[in-house]
């Protein structure tokens, strides 16, 4: 998977050469490539903006600047996807699906947004993390590719992807580890008894509990898909 990011702060990004991610991209599992949307401008101050037409606050980032950018890594066969509020909020469906592409070209805004017509010109796809607003589409890329990422063979453990949250729109069960006991608090027995017909019953149980307890609308969601 090959992940493309137009951006004007290449330099966020460093996090994610860290942990799991960076093992991934030293591994050549995934191909991160960061481009600064300013190299691309014609302006001897490297300026990407400008003052709205009809007026308001703010500044808007320039199209054929971004436009210059995204022609340097253009392949026919690249998904763009705009990092936006005003796209479809991104699920662990969403990231599944994404997942199964080859090559995914980031778009990041700033500023009061960029202009309009290199938006209807390049971007396919329009992707939001959540109802609020960011300084900048810089963070929401970053939580793409991440959660992207684990699901490209390699790099991490099958097992692990197939029993974490969201999975089949179940929360995940609670997780215990050495000591036995702590602060007077004892690790449930089933997980001690080595029965695993009854340790994997009692793990299905606790994400059913948890899921109602916390998220029942991802029930009403798998009870959907159950329909189709």
């Amino acid at each position: 998977m090959k992940f493309d990011v137009l951006t004007l702060f290449p330099e966020m990004f460093t996090p994610l050469k860290e942990s799991i991610i960076g093992k991934a991209i030293e591994d050549k599992k995934i191909e991160l490539n960061l481009i600064n949307i300013r190299d691309f401008s014609k302006d001897k101050h490297k300026k990407v903006d400008d003052t709205p037409y009809g007026g308001g606050a703010g500044m808007v980032m320039k199209a054929d600047v971004v436009y210059d950018a995204y022609l340097s890594v253009k392949k026919e066969k690249a998904k763009v996807i705009f990092l936006s509020p005003q796209g479809k909020t991104l699920n662990q469906q969403k990231v599944k699906e994404l997942s199964n592409e080859n090559h995914l070209i980031l778009l990041c805004g700033h500023y009061e947004g960029i202009d309009q017509r290199v938006i209807d010109e390049i971007v396919d796809e329009e992707i939001s993390i959540g109802d609020y607003i960011l300084t900048g589409g810089e963070l929401p890329a970053m939580v793409l590719i991440d959660s992207v990422s684990r699901y490209i063979d390699g790099v991490l453990n099958k097992e692990s992807v197939k029993e974490e949250s969201f999975t089949n729109n179940m929360l995940e069960y609670p997780q215990y580890t050495r000591p036995e006991v702590f602060l007077g608090k004892k690790v449930p027995e089933v997980l001690l008894s080595g029965h695993h017909e009854n340790i994997k019953k009692w793990r299905e149980e606790q994400s059913l509990k948890i899921t109602l307890q916390k998220r029942p609308n991802l029930l009403k969601l798998k009870g959907k898909e159950d329909i189709q």
